[in-house]
């Protein structure tokens, strides 16, 4: 189990008793953190028919649900630029060309006479999210968003209006409030195990790779092309906040530099790309030949054909924005931010990422009147305040039915089923991360930004 402030490795026998904590564990069976794990099945009335539009790796990350579980959704209509994804998603699922849209507006536009589909997933880029969706739930499809909503406060509550006129169901992919460890803890919360919340600590330690790749070099690396990092990358932290809170965010406070990936630390001679003949390249931790060719890591973006060589991937790579110098993009997303958030309840949380990691992790503390949390996102622990007693919940995910290939901790086929499940008895209370939920996390983000770029306190309830 990793402890946010001990690093990543385990609480020890040894380590845990200079802490002050029995290092006797209490029996399993007494394990307050011990609860039933729900099926990954969905139990419907019927098979719900889907339309994608945008077939990417979310895209096609989430129709694999339908594949794992055959009867509960069937894809039937697809829209995606490339040919090559939207031929992908046609085979899987026998789509006629007929139902095989290049951009999403005419898949939309298909829907006028009727539609094509019972549930519209909406996985595109993330400057298209609003109008897809706003159109989706206009044309009567019950609607699942990729996360960030939108691109601005703004279009966030647009999309929250549209959603209450039209009464759809409509869920955004928080995926990590479906992920077992994370509900574990929301579980431990709302049983009043820590009694009342005090204050919480989060931090996000971007991998290194991961924020070159993306953040850098890739879709989400300008935030007037995109969304801030905060957003883009943090809104499922915040989203995680918010959830465990349990309140409004009323005030915030933010700071953030981008100090590194900037053109004043390029090395003397590098080109515009690695693929250029860097003298740097067999050096640099940002080789793009190195993650990409020779790892083969973050290759998705790349549609890559089966069984590619060095050469042939190295061809695409050099037509690509991957294969550019890190110093030398048009990024503008910080390397490390920080920001102080307060709630109507009272609970003040320090909110960070740091994006010069190793390792990709999420570092969380949540201390109340009768116990604290402390977790690394794979396993947590639990310290009963009056006594020391602690318990740990450490489920390898790997082992449970279902959950065993699932990215986001398990979360994503998690977050289809309750969806469907949703859909199949229109019941938007079965669905954690509703629209109605996730605009709240997403403001959060909007208002740190503003503060980190102005300077200010931004109030934003109260």
């Amino acid at each position: 189990m990793g402890s946010m402030f001990a690093g990543a490795g385990c609480l020890t026998a040894a380590n845990v008793v200079a802490k002050g904590v029995p290092a006797k564990r209490p029996a399993a069976k007494d394990n307050p953190l011990v609860y039933p794990m729900r099926p990954m099945k969905a139990e419907l009335s019927r098979e719900l028919t889907v339309a994608i539009v945008g077939a990417g790796g979310r895209g096609w990350g989430y129709q694999g649900y339908g594949k794992r579980f055959p009867g509960t959704m069937k894809v039937v209509a697809v829209a995606d630029l490339l040919p090559f994804r939207r031929e992908r998603m046609a085979r899987a699922w026998k789509i006629p060309a007929e139902r095989c849209f290049c951009d999403y507006r005419e898949l939309l536009a298909a829907s006028e006479k009727g539609k094509l589909a019972d549930i519209l997933m909406v996985t595109l880029p993330d400057h298209l999210h609003r109008d897809a969706t706003i159109k989706g739930m206009e044309l009567g499809y019950d609607v699942l968003v990729e996360k960030p909503m939108a691109q601005s406060s703004k279009e966030c509550l647009d999309m929250l209006a549209k959603q209450k006129e039209t009464g759809r169901i409509v869920g955004v992919c928080h995926v990590l409030r479906y992920a077992p460890y994370y509900e574990a803890i929301k579980s431990a919360i709302d049983r009043g195990l820590l009694g009342e919340i005090m204050s919480m600590q989060h931090t996000e330690l971007v991998d290194m790779i991961h924020m070159s790749h993306s953040y850098v070099r890739g879709n989400w690396r300008n935030s007037k092309i995109a969304t801030p990092m905060v957003i883009s990358k943090c809104c499922h932290d915040l989203d995680l906040v918010n959830w465990f809170i349990g309140a409004r965010c009323t005030h915030v406070s933010a700071e953030g530099e981008l100090r590194y990936f900037i053109p004043k630390n390029r090395p003397a001679g590098a080109p515009a790309r690695c693929t250029d003949g860097c003298p740097h390249e067999k050096d640099c931790i940002y080789s793009a030949l190195k993650t990409y060719v020779r790892q083969r890591r973050w290759t998705a973006p790349l549609d890559l054909p089966s069984k590619a060589t060095d050469e042939q991937v190295t061809k695409i790579l050099a037509a690509s924005p991957y294969s550019r110098c890190v110093f030398a993009c048009d990024n503008d997303q910080p390397e490390q931010y920080a920001a102080a958030l307060r709630f109507e309840n009272g609970v003040s949380v320090a909110f960070s990422y740091e994006a010069l990691s190793r390792i990709g992790q999420r570092r969380t503390r949540i201390i109340g009147t009768k116990g604290m949390i402390e977790g690394g996102g794979i396993g947590f622990r639990l310290t009963e305040l009056a006594t020391g007693r602690s318990w740990d919940w450490n489920m390898k995910i790997q082992d449970i039915p279902g959950y065993e290939t699932q990215g986001h901790g398990g979360g994503d086929f998690r977050l289809v089923r309750d969806f469907l499940m949703a859909v199949d008895k229109h019941d938007p209370s079965l669905l954690t991360s509703s629209l109605e939920a996730s605009v709240e996390s997403h403001l959060i983000g909007f208002a740190c930004e503003e503060s980190r770029l102005t300077g200010k306190k931004i109030r934003l309830h109260g």
